[in-house]
């Protein structure tokens, strides 16, 4: 389907996004995407995603990777530190999945719900465009750490009845569905009213403080552009554990037990709320590990899991 308003990348207003630029192939056969435009909205950046496409015949199954960095820092192109790239996005790859990831944005740029809209206007764009770069749109999950797997949580569990509309967004591609398959999330934040307070989410958990940043001060506020405390109700609206869809996809929930950023009762708490509504979910504790995993020799073991639980259910035969 031809687009006509995104034919070209200038005038006034400029358009809302641009098709994927012409790929590149690297010498394992992978197509690359690089920097696509998926929502240009006036006074922001534009906002970008790479797509990697594997050497299989297609269309193949997508998913969609989100950044952490406390919703006010880290780039699409690099995992956290403990995670190489190469056995991240290669292991998603050699299970034949497309790859996206997203930039979006930041908190200091823009306070919640942003950060949501556009992973919302990320889907949509793969959507839309899934024919063009050989992606199956049906076939869609989304995969996070940190604030990337909040927001990941988030994506997964509201839909265009949410808060009225309100968390959909209408940035990039304005119409569509954005259902995913299925939900990977890296020791996210569930609760924030909890996790503000540095309060455990569940009775007997540890609480750990929320972290204060220089000229910035909690993460929590910063997202929110208001502190928790004074804006109970976003903080509610910006918390996984307050969402319920029509229909609850299945969950992989990853987190270090010594996690001293976010605890591990977080995971606790969206496990109990998934199971609560009839969602499928695993939670995988990784036992020792800190936040991003640190101190853990686990790490391959976790991500040859998670690529598995999202290859097992984005090619899964639908009902």
């Amino acid at each position: 389907m031809t687009d006509p308003i995104q034919d070209q990348d200038t005038g006034w207003p400029p358009p809302p996004f641009l098709p994927p630029p012409p790929p590149r192939r690297s010498d394992d056969g992978v197509l690359r995407y690089d920097g696509a435009t998926y929502a240009r909205s006036f006074g922001y950046r534009p906002r970008l995603l790479d797509v990697y496409v594997p050497a299989r015949p297609g269309p193949v199954p997508a998913v969609v990777w989100i950044h952490g960095g406390g919703w006010m820092d880290g780039d699409r192109r690099y995992p956290p530190p403990t995670v190489p790239a190469e056995l991240l996005f290669g292991s998603l790859l050699d299970a034949g999945l497309a790859v996206v990831t997203i930039d979006y944005r930041h908190s200091l740029e823009a306070p919640f719900p942003a950060q949501l809209h556009d992973v919302k206007a990320t889907i949509r764009y793969v959507r839309h465009f899934a024919d063009a770069l050989g992606i199956d749109g049906e076939r869609i999950g989304v995969f996070g750490e940190s604030a990337g797997g909040h927001l990941t949580a988030m994506a997964a569990l509201t839909d265009p009845g949410t808060e009225g509309g309100r968390l959909e967004g209408t940035e990039g591609v304005p119409t569509g569905s954005t259902a995913v398959r299925c939900a990977v999330d890296w020791y996210g934040v569930s609760d924030i009213v909890a996790a503000a307070a540095g309060l455990p989410a569940l009775t007997g958990a540890a609480a750990v403080a929320a972290p204060e940043l220089p000229g910035v001060g909690d993460p929590y506020t910063a997202l929110l552009g208001a502190s928790p405390a004074d804006r109970p109700d976003l903080a509610a609206a910006a918390s996984p554990v307050s969402h319920v869809p029509a229909v609850v996809p299945p969950f992989l929930l990853v987190h270090g037990t010594e996690d001293s950023l976010v605890p591990y009762s977080q995971s606790e708490r969206l496990a109990e709320h998934l199971t609560a509504h009839g969602g499928s979910v695993e939670l995988v504790p990784v036992l020792e590990a800190d936040h991003i995993f640190l101190g853990s020799a686990q790490i391959p073991a976790v991500v040859e899991r998670s690529v598995a639980f999202l290859a097992h259910h984005l090619t899964a035969a639908t009902g």
